[in-house]
């Protein structure tokens, strides 16, 4: 069977629909995790005719089982592992088998919303990101900065900010949020030429705030109009971005569906909140089909907004911060 390639361009929503539907059938086929979960659903691809129609995984299954499509290539080259905020945490992973998909991916989602990562300097505040491996996000940002502008770099709170942002150059300053808060104490000044983006995470550092109260504090700080945000996680290769309000979109690749908390096969209308599916073309891999632990809701324009976790989900890594 051939493999569904990720189209990484703008999709109208039939061709969408056609391209979610070949990955379904040809992850049922190739992923027994996935086609273990769909039988006893009792869904497969004779039954499955419509975008709606598909079973989500549930996202704990990267916690317990090699969620991995391999019938073209039996053996993965990195494993991606989510932070956990415990070290009795099990801690998803995710099975990589062609690194330049996800590459080829965020690199697109990056030009989509940004345009050329060679114009922009990335300065990187991840700390407890840089101290685990197997990260994800340190894996992407690794790469942009190889093709960034001069001067990118990993930074930590002790170094010298007023040097680091001395110049004009047109700069993305990335951090987990409590790192973010930490500089927003002891750096006051306005950034000019900055775009400041949170990955989310308090991680028990410092007291849970609102994603209003974050976002406040850094713009005063910072003395920016908005602060963008990166919805991403360990179990999907793709990511949305929030240029301010904590308003996300999703690159053409990308979808994001709400579905009604007691069941997984009716999904809400616009405006009215629920779990979280995503559909994400770069999963070829794995599974295309997640359902999160976070509740959010969809807009007219869809856009969306994540508002929290299901009380029953762990906290972890990229999810701590409530909105």
């Amino acid at each position: 069977m051939i493999i569904p390639q990720p189209s990484f361009e703008t999709l109208t929503a039939e061709r969408f629909s056609e391209q979610a539907l070949a990955l379904f059938r040809y992850q049922y086929l190739n992923n027994k995790v996935y086609r273990d979960f769909c039988d006893l659903l009792g869904k497969n691809p004779t039954e499955v005719e419509r975008l709606v129609d598909i079973p989500f995984l549930p996202i704990s299954f990267f916690k317990t089982h090699e969620v991995v499509a391999a019938e073209a290539l039996p053996s993965y080259v990195l494993t991606f592992k989510s932070s956990g905020t415990t070290t009795a945490e099990a801690r998803s992973t995710h099975y990589i088998l062609n690194p330049e998909v996800y590459v080829n991916s965020f690199m697109a989602g990056f030009n989509h919303f940004y345009g050329a990562i060679s114009s922009c300097r990335i300065v990187a505040l991840l700390p407890s990101y840089q101290e685990q491996q197997h990260s994800s996000l340190i894996y992407m940002v690794d790469q942009l900065m190889r093709h960034s502008a001069i001067g990118s770099c990993y930074v930590s709170i002790e170094d010298d900010f007023e040097k680091i942002f001395s110049g004009e150059q047109k700069t993305l300053l990335i951090g987990v949020t409590y790192a973010l808060l930490d500089l927003a104490d002891r750096f006051q000044r306005p950034l000019k030429n900055t775009v400041v983006m949170e990955t989310g995470g308090m991680k028990g550092r410092r007291k849970e705030l609102v994603r209003q109260e974050v976002h406040a504090q850094l713009k005063k700080a910072f003395g920016l109009n908005s602060i963008h945000s990166e919805y991403g996680m360990t179990e999907l290769l793709s990511q949305a971005y929030s240029k301010g309000e904590g308003i996300f979109e999703t690159p053409p690749w990308m979808r994001v569906l709400i579905r009604e908390a007691e069941d997984p096969f009716t999904y809400m209308p616009i405006g009215r909140t629920g779990g979280i599916n995503v559909i994400d073309f770069a999963n070829v891999h794995s599974c295309s089909f997640i359902a999160t632990d976070d509740l959010g809701r969809l807009n007219k324009d869809n856009t969306f907004e994540v508002l929290g976790r299901f009380d029953s989900a762990e906290l972890r890594g990229c999810n701590l911060m409530m909105a």
